[in-house]
């Protein structure tokens, strides 16, 4: 690995040449598809990933417009068979994956009370967000492990810390994913390969934007800056912590929140 390369330079990670592959799962829009661009705008190699083709392919685009390396696909987290195809075609086209961003996911039903939260929902909710990203790691972390590198992010919450109000499907599959990435991270901790977690405050995408006001509201008076954050402010978390430069953290779960995460 170049003893030069920080987080301002992913065009090449190994004296060969080879492009530093990053995989973002949910690039079609909010906080995946502003990182996507992003790492794209660093140098990055990017496969674009969601459930709907067509978002993805605009995000890949919009990163090719812009000068930079990127392909799209499909994939369903939910679906494992989905997952693997769709790693092998980024790896066809860039590579070695180096690195995976895991911002699928589902709020659910927001401002219900825990005794009418169906189980169905639940359900649904944890499949995507906590079961989505263990399908993900089972699928990346062989491939990661096969070259003795790898970053692995896994976008969580701070519900998943301090639990949201009316969200306890979301705020449960958050808290699981936690510990998802604590339980992984010591697993792999002598390998080369990290994992961590990502926990924002309400960041204004447009997942946020569809909520019901009294969410949004609930959840922004509890920032201390008293405002929503900017997907470039997670964009910029994003790059770093899947970056070389980040090479003696893992197992943690990184606070976006404003202020949040001191009380």
């Amino acid at each position: 690995m170049s003893a030069g390369l920080d987080i301002g330079d992913f065009s090449r990670f190994l004296a060969g040449g080879e492009a530093y592959a990053v995989v973002v799962v949910g690039a079609a829009s909010g906080i995946g598809r502003r990182a996507a661009e992003f790492l794209g705008g660093l140098g990055a190699a990017v496969g674009c990933l969601d459930l709907e083709p067509a978002g993805a392919a605009a995000a890949a685009g919009a990163i090719a417009a812009a000068g930079g390396r990127a392909i799209a696909g499909a994939v369903d987290v939910t679906d494992e068979a989905t997952i693997a195809p769709a790693l092998d075609r980024v790896e066809g086209a860039f590579g070695p994956i180096r690195a995976l961003v895991n911002s699928a996911g589902i709020t659910g039903r927001t401002n219900v009370k825990g005794h009418e939260v169906t189980l169905d929902e639940f359900d649904r909710v944890c499949r995507v967000n906590l079961r989505g990203a263990m399908a993900l790691s089972k699928a990346v972390l062989p491939r990661m492990l096969g070259q003795g590198y790898g970053r692995l992010l896994h976008i969580a919450s701070i519900a998943g810390k301090e639990g949201n109000a009316g969200m306890a499907a979301y705020s449960a599959s958050k808290a699981g994913m936690i510990g998802l990435v604590k339980s992984l991270a010591k697993d792999y901790a002598e390998t080369g390969v990290t994992v961590n977690g990502l926990a924002p405050a309400v960041i204004r995408t447009p997942l946020v934007e569809a909520l019901p006001e009294a969410t949004v509201r609930y959840m922004t008076e509890r920032i201390p800056m008293r405002r929503t954050g900017e997907p470039d402010e997670v964009a910029r978390m994003i790059a770093w912590i899947v970056s070389p430069a980040a090479s003696f953290t893992t197992g943690f779960t990184f606070d976006l929140s404003g202020g949040r995460a001191t009380y």
